[in-house]
């Protein structure tokens, strides 16, 4: 189903969302704004063995795209005189020990070398918590606290010499997190409506912390795993998302996700300087603090951030100037082998070079 909000239907990206349903994923809403106006369209089933279409709007857990948020969040506190973006994270978290080279910028740009507690898989996988299999499946009502998470992290060796390289960590995301809550006195919950959520109107946006469920409406999402060597398939819908913390655990829409982005690289939140420091990507992998700066099909460049797990998963895109951004809230099954990814990432690069491709963000530039 589409539901185009001006005189211009987009059959193209119907199709591809409709083959995204065909080929395994529960349930696809995407919505579009660009110079044709903002088209709005839904593929697949809101619940597995039912019928209904998933809610054009639903809430979905995004995943990693809350490190934007996040990310957004600190750099507020730095315009605000808060936090040194270059200070020493050890400054403002002295509990942990940090080395003292690591930066605050270090920690949203993912160069801090600091282990990554949901598993590190280079050169050879070294395991952190369980977010998978069974284990997971059974146990996923448990709380973390966050300084678990970075206790638990820096109890393994660094990855390499603070500023040195680029690995990303969950954990750079929690110090994120637990800096936030130190400087203001606040939760990273509260200081998030109070600097972003709010400001934004982004009612559909939740920073959940502990909270299992989802506000409605909502697709469900599933996590498929073996016991005692037969196949089940498990709705993970409702879930604790301590054990990802601020490092995916935000819920939001594809209309907040829009809002969010566009105002962001609008320049709504962040002072100009801050968001050219945002926006400029370190050299290996084309990483911001806390977006990713990707280069499109046609020689344009989207601001982006994606993220997924548990069979949730929310896209983020927006040119440089907001004038077209792409953004997807997507249900899955989820499993061990993370057997949809190759097909998650093959729709989406199909998606991007549809709505950004063929030169169409070069005037954004």
């Amino acid at each position: 189903m589409s539901i185009t909000l001006n005189d211009q239907d987009r059959p193209e990206l119907q199709k591809i969302i409709q083959e995204m349903a065909d080929s395994g994923f529960v349930g696809v809403r995407l919505r579009v704004q660009d110079e044709r106006g903002v088209w709005v369209g839904t593929a697949g089933v809101a619940e597995l063995g039912q019928s209904a279409e998933p809610p054009v709007n639903g809430h979905v857990r995004i995943g990693s795209v809350t490190k934007t948020f996040t990310a957004t969040l600190v750099l507020r506190l730095v315009a605000e005189g808060k936090i040194g973006l270059d200070t020493p994270a050890d400054d403002y978290l002295p509990e942990f020990g940090l080395d003292r080279r690591i930066t605050v910028r270090m920690l949203l740009q993912h160069t801090s070398g600091i282990f990554n507690f949901t598993g590190d898989y280079y050169p050879e996988y070294v395991p952190g918590i369980v977010w998978s299999g069974q284990a997971w499946v059974n146990d996923r009502f448990k709380t973390y606290q966050p300084e678990e998470l970075v206790r638990l992290a820096l109890t393994k060796p660094a990855r390499f010499e603070p500023g040195t390289d680029w690995s990303y960590a969950n954990t750079n995301y929690v110090l994120a997190r637990l800096l936030i809550e130190k400087v203001t006195g606040r939760t990273y919950a509260e200081e998030m409506h109070r600097l972003i959520l709010g400001p934004l109107a982004l009612t559909g946006t939740v920073a959940p912390t502990t909270q299992t469920d989802l506000p409605e409406p909502h697709a469900h999402a599933y996590y498929r795993y073996e016991e005692n060597g037969q196949e089940k398939t498990a709705d993970v819908t409702r879930q604790n998302p301590s054990w990802i913390s601020s490092g995916g655990d935000m819920i939001s829409t594809p209309q907040d996700l829009h809002t969010f982005i566009s105002a962001l690289v609008g320049g709504k939140l962040l002072p100009t300087g801050l968001l050219a420091e945002m926006c400029t990507p370190e050299s290996k992998v084309g990483y911001g603090l806390g977006v990713f700066v990707q280069e499109t099909e046609g020689g344009g460049t989207v601001i982006t951030h994606n993220g997924g797990h548990g069979g949730h998963a929310g896209l983020m895109y927006s040119t440089p100037d907001g004038g077209t951004t792409l953004t997807a809230a997507i249900n899955y099954i989820d499993d061990a082998d993370l057997s949809m990814g190759e097909a998650f990432q093959k729709a989406t690069q199909r998606l991007v070079n549809e709505v950004f491709g063929n030169g169409r963000t070069e005037s954004a530039q």
